[in-house]
């Protein structure tokens, strides 16, 4: 079981302090900080981060929560608390404006809410740094390499999103997963990005 560095610590509080207030003033909160459409007249421009710290209910933050510790902390303990945040804004980011054009194409008059844009980012970069590494999903309970699960699951993200409108963002999934490899890309000075020069 990782440790709970201290980034990884304070958003895991701030979505629970966020749940809390969501059961205490419900629709004030998901009005002004919940992902709106475009089209929907309520959208602010923070909702493209503040959307990630909102959950639809206990179960959908159990499982978010846990993913963070599971897999964010390992990789900030890794990368260190600057590029830890700036990779997790990166991937929220992408998975709100993913969500955004989706939902342009198909309208839907709800919001999106959830961290699971951030968690399918760190996904991605666990399977990129632990490739061979094998875990044991909750669902399906198979133990599996890491490269192989990043994979499934993104392959069902994308089917479920092609194929049903379910009540979940799969785009915003997908999008945090795009987010994610652009910005280690980004980092590594891969196309699509010029090569960086290196520090002597």
């Amino acid at each position: 079981m990782p440790q709970l560095p201290p980034i990884t610590k304070a958003l895991m509080l701030a979505c629970v302090a966020m749940f809390c207030a969501q059961l205490l003033f419900g629709p004030w909160i998901e009005g002004l900080l919940a992902l709106w459409p475009l089209a929907s007249g309520h959208f602010l421009p923070w909702q493209l981060l503040s959307y990630a710290f909102l959950h639809g209910d206990m179960l959908h933050l159990f499982f978010n929560m846990l993913g963070l510790w599971m897999f964010g902390s390992e990789i900030e303990m890794i990368w260190g608390r600057k590029r830890y945040i700036h990779y997790l804004i990166a991937s929220a980011l992408a998975g709100a404006v993913i969500q955004q054009i989706f939902v342009l194409v198909v309208p839907a008059g709800g919001p999106t809410l959830g961290a699971s844009g951030a968690l399918y980012g760190l996904l991605l970069a666990f399977g990129m740094m632990f490739p061979d590494r094998t875990i044991m999903p909750l669902f399906p309970p198979i133990p599996m390499k890491a490269k192989v699960f990043v994979a499934v699951f993104g392959a069902i993200e994308l089917v479920s999103g092609l194929t049903g409108r379910s009540g979940v963002a799969h785009f915003a999934h997908l999008g945090g997963m795009l987010g994610g490899w652009l910005m280690i890309r980004y980092w590594r000075g891969q196309p699509p990005f010029p090569p960086r020069a290196r520090r002597r």
